[in-house]
């Protein structure tokens, strides 16, 4: 079993989602994981307590698996998060993201990075709607067109005090 597999097993079977495995220098494993779209809503961000829980787990089968590594860190995606899958362009369908394609667009004058609101996936085809200099315009691309997508954080500075 491949390494993201074994973790993504171990991961789900917990009640979070896999959103991303980076190898770092000196043999440091960073997890990325998040609460499942149906859950998100009613728990909230991922926790200190989440991410225990998780390395607990995590070590263990690593070990068994003889996986190497020198240091595991569980965290969240955090307010950037990134879109890779067909599931989570649906889920943040109606957020602002960020799309830098692999190539530019026929027609784009070799422009491959643009923000705007992504739109529900229709099939294979993701659309994200930007403003351009003539307007609103419409960008359609497919997983295959796409070298990576994060959300744009969205924070509020008011005072919760109302």
């Amino acid at each position: 079993m491949q390494q993201f597999e074994l973790i993504a097993k171990t991961v789900s079977g917990l009640g979070y989602e896999l959103v991303d495995v980076e190898r770092g220098e000196r043999g440091i494993l960073r997890v990325y994981i998040d609460f499942t779209a149906a859950d998100a809503a009613e728990k909230g961000p991922i926790t200190v307590e989440d991410c225990a829980t998780v390395s607990h787990q995590l070590s263990h089968v690593l070990t068994v698996e003889n996986v190497s590594y020198e240091r595991l860190e569980i965290s969240s995606p955090g307010l950037d998060r990134p879109v890779r899958t067909l599931a989570d362009f649906a889920r943040f369908a109606g957020c602002e993201c960020t799309v830098k394609l692999r190539v530019a667009m026929p027609g784009t004058a070799d422009r491959k990075t643009y923000t705007g609101i992504l739109q529900a996936p229709e099939g294979e085809n993701i659309a994200l709607e930007f403003e351009s200099k003539d307007g609103p315009a419409l960008l359609e691309f497919t997983l295959a067109d796409l070298d990576k997508a994060r959300l744009v954080p969205q924070v509020d500075f008011r005072s919760r005090k109302a």
